[in-house]
């Protein structure tokens, strides 16, 4: 049960993780007029804009990845790497039949690591009397070799505004119209990136020979192209997001809402006296 409920933690990781970029996309989309001209481009990157420099947001969304459902909600900061608060609740994968399955877990997120309250039956359990488990990002890195540096940039570096970016870096960006995203008027655009290309787009610190390594194992993955939609408000602010691919162990499917920009995220690490290492519970993974 250690080594599935330690797993299962890394599962949820990526809930809050989402598609980005470091490239601005087409100089054809500097002018800021906004959402009023004709090219999606040029709206994007007004929405990148104004997005990223909100620095935070309240967050709910729904992930699934082959037999593994989440559901997570709560608040996140990018104002200086990622800090987040989140209630996180998943069913079927590493977690299938395990006491903290359909549970709701306490989730927290610092610029070096996250941490997850596994709850009392963990801690009577497994944990060594202790109820959180700390997902350090340089450990996992080692651990998990190319996917695991690709995890830490992740978690580390994005934020809703990334997920704008990588749309831009496409250049291939289309309008499918107006749309009520929780009682909000949004603009619809969508695009297909393909996964051969995300990690390129996506890192801020991984080596040539970690992106190399990553693609391969991508590839082998089977998945071939990610659709992307996202939905923009009348204030140029991201409020919807949905990432769409297959692989060999089935669908992914990513929603995540946004709200509440510019929210308060005051983010505390457990006490190390309540707290166990994930690279203690599992270290032959």
């Amino acid at each position: 049960m250690r080594c599935a409920i330690a797993a299962g933690g890394v599962v949820l990781m990526v809930g809050l993780t989402a598609c980005g970029s470091e490239k601005s996309g087409d100089d054809k989309a500097g002018d800021k007029t906004g959402q009023s001209l004709g090219s999606p481009l040029a709206a994007l990157k007004l929405a990148w804009e104004r997005t990223d420099a909100q620095h935070s947001a309240k967050v709910e969304g729904t992930t699934q990845m082959g037999q593994s459902n989440s559901e997570m909600s709560g608040a996140m900061d990018w104002a200086d790497g990622i800090r987040a608060n989140m209630t996180i609740t998943q069913k079927g994968g590493a977690v299938a039949s395990s006491p903290v399955e359909g549970m709701p877990l306490q989730a927290r997120y610092t610029p070096d690591a996250m941490f997850m309250n596994m709850g009392d039956a963990f801690a009577a359990q497994a944990g060594g009397g202790k109820h959180w488990i700390k997902y350090d990002y340089d450990a996992l890195a080692k651990q998990a070799g190319p996917s695991g540096a690709f995890l830490k940039d992740q978690m580390q570096n994005n934020n809703p505004s990334r997920s704008v970016q990588l749309l831009l870096a496409t250049g291939k960006v289309k309008s499918v119209g107006s749309e009520d995203v929780k009682g909000v008027k949004a603009t619809h655009y969508t695009g297909t990136v393909k996964v051969s290309e995300i990690a390129k787009m996506q890192s801020k610190d991984l080596s040539q020979s970690d992106l190399d390594a990553l693609q391969k194992q991508l590839e082998t993955s089977g998945m071939d192209t990610e659709t992307i939609d996202l939905w923009i408000d009348g204030k140029n602010l991201l409020v919807k997001k949905r990432e769409q691919a297959q692989s060999n162990n089935g669908a992914y499917d990513s929603t995540v809402f946004y709200s509440d920009y510019g929210t308060t995220v005051s983010v505390q690490e457990p006490s190390s006296s309540d707290t166990t290492d994930f690279q203690d519970m599992v270290p032959q993974q």
